[in-house]
């Protein structure tokens, strides 16, 4: 199908429960909604792979509030979080529950499930695979609205601006773009799990929206916290080796664990243990909560066991793991792994806590640019999330984002030239690019940072998006502006590690730099 420009009330853009949720409610508020997404599977998506599910009250919001203050290392919004517990119960039951027809497990009383950090079970989960059956249905419910358009396998490669309001993307599929001038804009691009070699992300998660905004001019906050979940699969690809500087400067690979299969924490709620190669259970030496201590602090601990004995697995022994996580036992078993005997983990890339910086509606700094799901820093999150607060709060700020930003008239103005007139890029220029800047930010902007080590980074990321930048300039293709919004994202990430001197949260300093191995 030929791009062409396009008029819309609302443009959303991203196909996540935060993007979708957004379109529902612009749609109610009686705007003309476009969809645009790079995604033509909900799999490609990063909703779609949240395994544990979605938070609630359980008639105690006060508890609730208090578990996501504390995990978020005292740097949480206190009114964010306020809005979140607030509109929680009836967010999930309006759209989840009465809209989508979501089956939670449970017959008539639910199954809740506790996590880490949680001070009671309190998390509505489909097994241990919610997000498609989430997402799924959403999509196929928009599908059907008459109010909104969808457009699969598209995607945004710049915001269109003028005198500081935003008017809507350039829009690309195929090989072609055009521009899509709407009313109001909101981005739901995800995470930024292509930034590192190790990531729960789908390859998807380039950083899009954040870069895009961040070169629109946007404000962001809290770049810094970026959040490792301590028990992905181990078996997905080679482990990161400790190489030296020289070696990650030049991006020398030894495997890519994009998208590698999590275990859900959800498993250590149920009784699941962490040990060491020596079967050694060691969380307890960590912390008073154990396993189920907040994300960031195990992910450290897996990590030093990992440096420490060679290898970290989880110990399913104590609970009937077949049972329970049906889907997780499948998972093990399409990779030869028998969990009774322990399943291999390792920590990885899973969610950024900042980004576009919004307010309790999702309002960006620039007029009529709106911002929900992982690209937005709404504030909730703090240093560290609180384990299955990721899809409530796309919920709560993709409805509440749509219903604010459905009220205003698309305007056209004149939009920038894309050039496309120089040969096609050199072969594997893109991937030789890539692999490099994930290696920089496992090695210098990992679970552990030292001020040398942020300040390497931000010099090879700075030289890496020079070199991106002079090829953008005359070459218009979805993979180099991917390529690029990754470069701008990871230097945000590595700016603002190097800004904030105070270890807190996902972001640990370590007095001495870390010392190269052979």
């Amino acid at each position: 199908m030929t791009m062409q420009e396009r008029t819309t009330d609302l443009l959303v853009v991203g196909s996540g429960v935060a993007g979708c949720a957004a379109a529902l409610a612009g749609a109610r508020a009686g705007a003309d909604v476009t969809l645009a997404t790079k995604a033509t599977r909900p799999e490609e998506s990063t909703s779609y792979w949240a395994q544990g599910g979605v938070a609630v009250t359980r008639g105690d919001p006060e508890a609730f509030r208090a578990d996501i203050l504390e995990a978020a290392d005292g740097a949480a919004d206190p009114e964010a979080v306020d809005v979140l517990v607030d509109s929680a119960d009836e967010a999930v039951e309006d759209v989840f529950v009465e809209t989508l027809g979501v089956e939670f497990d449970g017959d008539d009383i639910p199954d809740y499930g506790r996590e880490a950090a949680h001070s009671e079970a309190r998390i509505l989960h489909v097994d241990a695979s919610t997000g498609k059956h989430v997402l799924a249905p959403f999509l196929n419910h928009l599908a059907d609205h008459d109010a909104v358009e969808i457009l699969e396998d598209t995607a945004a490669l710049e915001l269109l601006t003028h005198e500081g309001r935003v008017h809507g993307a350039m829009l690309e599929r195929d090989g072609e773009w055009a521009p899509c001038f709407a009313g109001a804009t909101v981005l739901a691009t995800g995470g930024i799990g292509a930034c590192y070699g190790r990531s729960t992300n789908p390859e998807t998660a380039t950083g899009d929206g954040i870069a895009m905004a961040a070169l629109a001019g946007a404000d962001l906050e809290d770049m810094e916290y970026v959040q490792f979940h301590p028990t992905a699969f181990a078996g997905e690809a080679p482990r990161a080796s400790k190489r030296s500087g020289e070696a990650a400067e030049r991006g020398e690979a030894d495997g890519d664990g994009q998208g590698t299969f999590l275990l859900s924490e959800a498993v250590r709620g149920e009784g699941a243990l962490l040990r060491n190669r020596d079967d050694e259970r060691f969380m307890p030496e960590y912390h008073a909560d154990a396993e189920l201590a907040p994300r960031d602090v195990v992910a450290r601990a897996v990590e030093a066991e990992r440096d420490r004995t060679g290898e970290v697995y989880l110990d399913v022994g104590p609970l009937d793991f077949e049972a329970e996580f049906p889907d997780l036992t499948a998972e093990c078993e399409k990779r030869g792994v028998d969990p009774t005997e322990g399943i291999p983990v390792a920590p990885a890339e899973h969610f950024l806590c900042g980004g576009i910086d919004v307010d309790t509606e999702g309002r960006a700094s620039l007029d009529r640019l709106f911002a929900v799901g992982e690209c937005a820093r709404t504030g909730v999150h703090g240093a560290n999330r609180l384990a299955s607060t990721s899809l409530l709060e796309a919920l709560v700020w993709g409805l509440r984002a749509g219903e604010a930003a459905g009220g205003f008239e698309a305007e056209k103005i004149e939009t920038p030239e894309l050039l496309d007139r120089d040969p096609t890029l050199p072969e594997g220029f893109a991937e030789e690019k890539s692999v490099r800047l994930r290696r920089v930010m496992d090695e210098y902007v990992g679970i552990e940072r030292t001020p040398e080590d942020l300040g390497r980074a931000q010099a090879v990321l700075r030289r890496l998006k020079g070199e991106v930048d002079a090829y953008t300039r005359t070459r218009t293709s979805r993979s180099l502006y991917e390529l690029r919004g990754t470069c701008v994202t990871a230097l945000l990430v590595a700016r603002a590690a190097a800004e904030q001197e105070e270890s807190r949260g996902c972001h640990h300093l370590v007095e001495e730099p870390t010392a190269d191995a052979d």
